[in-house]
């Protein structure tokens, strides 16, 4: 979907674990719990089976809540309606929840790369 192929982060361990915190500290804001057991070759899919879920309900039960949500993941609906474009054979909620998996750990990443490159401020 996105530019960049996050089967190259699925094994770093470290980053996995920063993502799963990053969306379970976003999600919970929000009032709902992400779970994950810390295995590491099942976190993507994890993850995606649960924020699909929330994503549903919350376009059935309250879309302003899921709106506040993706302005503070920093999801615009460009970039969602342009990704259903893209993909007609996936759900809005499953397109969502991949663009918000993917902001996530883009979040990371550039946390990251400035705590290691201080001087690039």
């Amino acid at each position: 979907m996105e530019s960049f192929d996050i089967e190259l982060y699925k094994t770093k361990s470290e980053v996995i674990r920063q993502t799963v915190e990053q969306v379970k500290k976003d999600f919970t804001m929000f009032g709902m719990d992400v779970e994950f057991t810390g295995t590491l070759d099942m976190a993507y899919e994890e993850l995606f089976q649960q924020l699909t879920w929330h994503v549903s309900h919350l376009l059935e039960i309250d879309p302003h809540r899921l709106s506040a949500l993706l302005y503070q993941v920093d999801l615009g609906e460009n970039k969602i309606m342009e990704s259903s474009s893209l993909h007609p054979e996936w759900s809005l909620p499953e397109v969502i929840t991949e663009l918000v998996i993917h902001r996530e750990l883009k979040k990371v990443l550039i946390r990251n790369y400035y705590k290691n490159n201080p001087d690039k401020l």
